[in-house]
């Protein structure tokens, strides 16, 4: 860690005390750096960089390495929250495993940033995430399951994302990303993303349909083999508080075994 690194962030620190803007997106969300410091792991040396916006209580961070300020093609991951994969090693998802892999390409490069965003369940709330897992116990697909609580597959917006990268002083991207959809959602903020990088991770005996779930409905570029889905259950898992628009997403009974 290095003092001219040092006073880079110091300045960034100073210049978000007094930034103001009308803010990006469809919430018109505006983000300001709050703190800063050293961040030594098993992955290697980083800083982190916290931020905070006018939009929620949520508090995302930065994990740099190197100074990527001015630079062109930095590596970036945009990993959102998982409490239960990152923090509890869930085997229900690849989060962690993503989180790692990214943590540890980053760290071999001379500079590279993951943006660590609070958008737990792809945006739904933790809360909400675990609902649609017990819905998953009965049968759903982690699409079908957000769709019956009320919710699009995919609530996340990256409006947060791509003012941290503006205030970093990054002028282009190569996304570490599986998800077209992240390239797209960031290209429509106004942020260059000029390369894609895989980050597939294999998958494992519980995680395996909802990666296939993830490729086929959700459009993310990955191929996990592939699997006849099962019919578990055929009672409806309706919960209280559901909609009869959303019970009418079971339809007349799901899908049987292939």
């Amino acid at each position: 860690m290095t003092g001219a690194r040092h006073l880079t962030f110091e300045q960034l620190l100073k210049s978000g005390e007094d930034h103001e803007c009308p803010g990006i997106g469809r919430d018109r969300v505006c983000v300001k750096i709050a703190a800063f410091a050293d961040l030594p792991t098993r992955f290697g040396d980083f800083h982190i960089v916290g931020f905070w916006n006018d939009h929620d209580d949520k508090d995302h961070v930065a994990i740099i390495r190197g100074d990527p300020s001015d630079m062109a093609d930095v590596p970036v991951r945009l990993h959102s929250e998982c409490l239960t994969g990152d923090a509890l090693g869930s085997l229900r998802c690849d989060c962690r495993d993503q989180l790692q892999a990214s943590l540890r390409a980053i760290a071999a490069q001379p500079s590279g940033i993951v943006l660590y965003l609070r958008q737990e369940g792809r945006g739904i709330g933790l809360l909400n995430k675990l609902r649609a897992y017990g819905l998953q116990d009965h049968g759903l697909d982690t699409v079908e399951a957000n769709q019956a609580l009320g919710f699009r597959d995919d609530e996340r917006d990256y409006a947060v994302a791509a003012h941290m990268l503006s205030l970093l002083g990054v002028r282009s991207v190569r996304l570490m990303t599986n998800n077209p959809t992240k390239v797209a959602g960031l290209e429509a903020l106004g942020v260059r993303v000029t390369g894609r990088v895989p980050l597939v991770i294999p998958p494992n005996e519980y995680n395996r349909f909802y990666l296939e779930t993830k490729a086929t409905k959700s459009g993310h570029l990955i191929d996990v083999g592939g699997r006849r889905r099962l019919a578990e259950q055929m009672d409806y898992p309706i919960v209280e508080g559901m909609s009869q628009e959303s019970i009418s997403l079971f339809g007349d009974g799901g899908d049987e075994p292939a």
